[in-house]
């Protein structure tokens, strides 16, 4: 069976993902562009059961556009954010695929709120040739 380590940056909070994951894509969503300070933000959901968190962490939770809540785990240290859970998809966790640091990583086959992407964005086997 795979197993993958993620870290924050500072490598204090690590996780174990055991399998493959059962899900990799990216998020527009304004909420993911702020978390990852990027224009998009790639994760890959695994089952609960097969992931072990290791080290401090902290969480903080938001409220969703749909009324549900987002709870993200990041390590108080150096603040980086490793993982979050959704209240409408219980018992899956989102790594952020970034926290692998494995160009090698399974590639993200969903991308969701497309209307909120960036412009100049390519996603998915997409490529822009120009700007207007």
């Amino acid at each position: 069976m795979t197993r993958r380590i993620a870290s924050c940056s500072c490598g204090a909070l690590t996780v174990a993902c055991e399998g493959e994951p059962v899900r990799v894509s990216v998020c527009h969503c304004l909420h993911c562009q702020r978390r990852s300070g990027s224009s998009f933000a790639a994760q890959a959901r695994f089952d609960e059961a097969h992931v072990a968190f290791a080290g401090p962490w902290r969480e903080w939770v938001r409220t969703n556009d749909d009324g549900g809540h987002a709870r993200h785990r990041f390590c108080p240290d150096c603040g980086s954010t490793v993982a979050y859970t959704l209240d409408r998809d219980p018992g899956v966790v989102a790594i952020a695929i970034g926290a692998f640091a494995d160009p090698a990583f399974p590639a993200p086959e969903y991308s969701v709120y497309e209307e909120r992407k960036h412009r100049w964005v390519a996603t998915l086997g997409e490529s822009i040739d120009h700007f207007d």
